[in-house]
């Protein structure tokens, strides 16, 4: 089976990425990349390519080899569709906000538009491929829409779930741990179908690090990849909150664990929590997964870790208050870092965003400064929590462009994202600039406490 022509519905932060290193490693491949927002495509299609709508070290050089050549950025979904021997769906699959399941299941409403139009638009026979997190046997749900549609059209249904830490996406996509690949491996066109997607991954992915499995394996391993990551956060996070009480430094103690080679050094690093577009979706709907399987325990064990990490967040800016003698109300508090980690402009569940809505909730005024997230972005983060009128996060919070101007006369500042530009700033100078007594509350541990407080700061790290 020769794929000859690639599309993917949803140009967000994995199908855009991910399409642009197949174009790149596959240019005998057309790949076009489809959405139904405009402006998005619009920014995909930019003649300055540095202007493409994510940031992601060493994306801007692949767009640029790759687009106009065999990798195209289009509204013209139907067109895509049409012409794709292989559909990846790559939309959004954003946590319910509404009736059974409501904070907990995933909201599969998008997935089910692409399959339906994919039914509707499609002549011929299809590979269609989940790309996005999904609960476990929504490829179930997928077949059976497809394949009712009554055209003659017959479609194969794989799960590819990504694995892609944000700030080394592209990193990831060239030298990947795993490819995972699931599909119906028991039919011969199941193992067609599987093997015209390996052979892909197979232009520039060593052949023992593609796994191929039944599509239901495939599903849940994306969830549980998270929720185990999510959990070893989670887990030196509450050991953060105990070393404070007893003089023990987080930092010391993970560095002692991780040299366990049974427990290994990766995601120890504690911080004000995790964030993302996926560890807390991902695990709430593992939660709701258990329960509506009955499974009362397993659903309490794994959501005590999206416990904790609220728990975290609210606990560092608790922190803030108390510190500042019980109130921050009328004070001028700098946020330095908005994105949820650093070299990504991705906000999602951004530790920031509720350290900041706590704050506001306590009468502070919030400056911000981010390198890479946009005032647009800050303002409908804070928005979208509906904590107070659009009208009052506009007057509270004042978002700008220099981060030493957030500083000035500043009460505290918080660092809430681990850009590497916060460790060399000039400390000394934004502590003159401050009032005094000048509070510093670091929330991932990027620096030095000896050396800030022979500066005079008031200073607090987690776990320590």
């Amino acid at each position: 089976m020769t794929i000859k022509n690639i599309c993917c519905i949803g140009a967000g932060y994995v199908g855009g990425p991910t399409m642009a290193v197949i174009a790149q490693k596959c240019p005998e491949i057309n790949v076009t990349v489809v959405d139904i927002n405009e402006k998005r495509i619009a920014a995909w299609n930019d003649k300055d390519v540095e202007n493409i709508p994510i940031y992601e070290p060493g994306l801007s050089k692949v767009v640029a080899e790759a687009r106009d050549r065999n990798l195209f950025f289009s509204t013209d979904v139907d067109s895509a569709i049409y012409k794709a021997d292989m559909i990846f769906i790559s939309v959004n699959t954003p946590t319910k906000t509404y009736g059974i399941g409501k904070g907990m299941a995933a909201d599969l409403k998008y997935i089910e538009l692409c399959a339906r139009q994919i039914a509707r638009v499609s002549k011929d026979d299809k590979i269609v491929v989940e790309k996005s997190t999904l609960p476990v046997r929504t490829a179930e749900a997928l077949k059976n829409i497809l394949e009712n549609t009554g055209n003659g059209v017959n479609f194969q249904i794989l799960s590819n779930p990504e694995f892609l830490a944000e700030g080394t996406a592209v990193e990831d996509l060239l030298d990947p741990d795993r490819v995972l690949i699931g599909g119906d491996i028991d039919t011969k066109n199941g193992k067609e179908a599987v093997e015209a997607l390996v052979d892909i991954y197979a232009h520039w992915v060593a052949k023992e690090r593609i796994l191929t499995t039944n599509v239901w394996s495939s599903e849940l391993s994306k969830l549980t990849a998270n929720a185990f990551l999510a959990q070893r956060v989670s887990s030196i996070n509450a050991m953060s909150e105990l070393c404070e009480k007893t003089g023990a430094d987080v930092n010391e103690v993970a560095k002692a664990v991780g040299m366990d080679s049974r427990i290994g050094s990766k995601f120890l690093k504690s911080s004000v929590g995790f964030g993302g577009s996926c560890f807390q979706k991902d695990i709430l709907n593992l939660v709701y997964i258990a329960k509506s399987f009955g499974l009362e325990e397993v659903a309490d064990y794994w959501e005590q870790v999206i416990t904790m990490n609220d728990h975290q967040k609210k606990r560092f800016a608790a922190n803030i208050v108390k510190t500042l003698f019980n109130t921050v109300s009328g004070k001028k508090i700098a946020i330095l870092g908005w994105a949820f980690k650093k070299d990504t402009n991705d906000t999602r569940e951004s530790a920031a965003i509720y350290v900041s809505d706590y704050l506001l909730n306590e009468q502070a005024d919030i400056v911000v400064y981010d390198p890479k997230v946009k005032e647009e972005q800050i303002y409908a983060d804070l928005d979208y929590l509906n904590s107070r009128a659009e009208e009052e996060n506009r007057r509270r919070v004042t978002v700008v462009n220099d981060v030493y101007k957030a500083c000035d006369e500043a009460h505290a500042v918080a660092v809430l994202t681990e850009w590497d530009e916060f460790k060399e700033l000039d400390w000394q100078k934004i502590y003159d600039h401050m009032l005094k007594p000048a509070f510093l509350f670091d929330g991932r541990r990027l620096l030095q406490k000896s050396a800030i407080e022979d500066i005079g700061f008031q200073f607090y790290a987690i776990g320590n």
